[in-house]
């Protein structure tokens, strides 16, 4: 997403956007660089749904996620699936929740980070519809889907780019998408919320300042990027990859954020994650 955003802000700015990788703590280690560095618009942040998840997830940071940042657009949402091996006897989900709730925690959901969004997806689905799964954790996506594969562990939530391919191989059963409405590369596959009413859970990625940008600056910033999010060329790109682009306005964003960091607290509360 940074390198796809950097490269039509380039052409647009006239000055070369620099991507610089700052891995770690499930994304803390950037904010914080940037949350200190000064507001002028030359360093920033392209975060995703951690950013949120992570307010209530860390008992202690180093930043507040809303207050020591400007947000400036989202880029763009990515959809999920849930996920399972062909072994488990349900062919859809209304008969996967029958199966977990009359056999509790026989089922298995793989966990390829400890408080994604993935992680928390599952939780979330296991909350509101009423049953009880085994959460088995992995480090990173990788190791979890080839153990779902093989039929070690049941059931993953996976984002639809990496789970499609696998759906159409005939190697997973898809037994909903995570969004309100159904998908058209999946337009026969049921939302999620269609059996578990409100159930909704999209990773979003979007692009944020230090805190005390000029309005003129963040101004300036959110028109590049919607402009560019407008584009055929990068929301073809990004619609191939599924992602859905958004490039909203820099309150609507903010707006987001604040009702994001609400809408994952009572989540990662019940799923007692931590960050060890």
């Amino acid at each position: 997403m940074a390198r796809a955003i950097a490269q039509e802000m380039t052409v647009a700015m006239g000055r070369p956007v620099l991507v610089e990788n700052r891995p770690g703590a499930g994304g803390n280690l950037a904010a914080d660089a940037v949350a200190k560095a000064p507001p002028d618009g030359y360093t920033l942040l392209v975060s995703f749904t951690s950013h949120t998840i992570n307010a209530t997830l860390y008992p202690k940071l180093p930043f507040d996620p809303i207050t020591d940042f400007t947000p400036i657009s989202m880029i763009a949402t990515v959809p999920s699936l849930l996920v399972g091996n062909q072994k488990i006897a349900a062919p859809d989900l209304p008969s996967l929740i029958a199966l977990a709730k009359a056999k509790p925690e026989s089922l298995t959901i793989a966990i390829g980070g400890i408080g994604s969004s993935l992680h928390l997806a599952g939780d979330q689905f296991k909350m509101m519809a009423g049953v009880k799964i085994l959460n088995v954790p992995y480090k990173g996506t990788s190791p979890a889907l080839t153990d779902v594969l093989g039929g070690q562990v049941d059931l993953m939530f996976i984002s639809l780019v990496t789970g499609t391919t696998q759906v159409r191989a005939g190697k997973l059963r898809a037994y909903g998408v995570t969004t309100a409405q159904r998908q058209p590369s999946f337009p026969d596959l049921p939302a999620i919320g269609e059996v578990v009413a409100g159930f909704e859970s999209t990773a979003w990625f979007g692009v944020f300042g230090p805190a005390g940008l000029p309005a003129a600056v963040a101004d300036k910033l959110n028109a590049t990027i919607a402009e560019a999010l407008h584009g055929a060329k990068l929301r073809e790109r990004l619609q191939s990859e599924g992602a859905s682009p958004v490039g909203n306005s820099a309150a609507e964003f903010a707006a987001f954020v604040r009702a994001d960091v609400d809408r994952w607290a009572p989540v990662v509360r019940h799923s007692g994650a931590t960050p060890d």
